[in-house]
């Protein structure tokens, strides 16, 4: 059975900083590339930043500089280390597994956590 824990959200005031991790079980972690999403209340989920099994990253624009994606494969374990938080980071925040082999792609997700900055 796949599992994805995701934990480290609460509440933090503006500038502050939080980081999550994610923990896997029941996947072969070191091939997935591993992602963090976040979905705000009335939006649509999206891309916050992905670590692939050779340790690329990308990040969506509004993060970048302030958000660390990493992965500790040993661990089973990805981080989303966040800083100078926004209040318009306020969102659930989830982890991702994903994994694409001969055309055919598989995901899994955690349950999320939320992250809200306000003062």
């Amino acid at each position: 059975q796949v599992q994805l824990v995701e934990s480290g959200g609460g509440l933090v005031q503006p500038g502050g900083s939080l980081r999550l991790s994610c923990v896997a079980s029941g996947i072969i972690f070191r091939v997935y590339t591993m992602g963090w999403y976040r979905q705000a209340p009335g939006k649509q989920r999206e891309l916050v930043a992905h670590i692939t099994n050779r340790g690329s990253t990308i990040y969506v624009d509004s993060v970048k500089g302030r958000f660390t994606i990493s992965r500790d494969n040993a661990k089973k374990t990805v981080y989303l280390q966040m800083n100078s938080l926004k209040p318009e980071d306020t969102a659930v925040y989830y982890c991702n597994a994903n994994l694409v082999v001969d055309f055919r792609e598989t995901d899994y997700w955690g349950q999320g956590t939320q992250v809200t900055v306000s003062s």
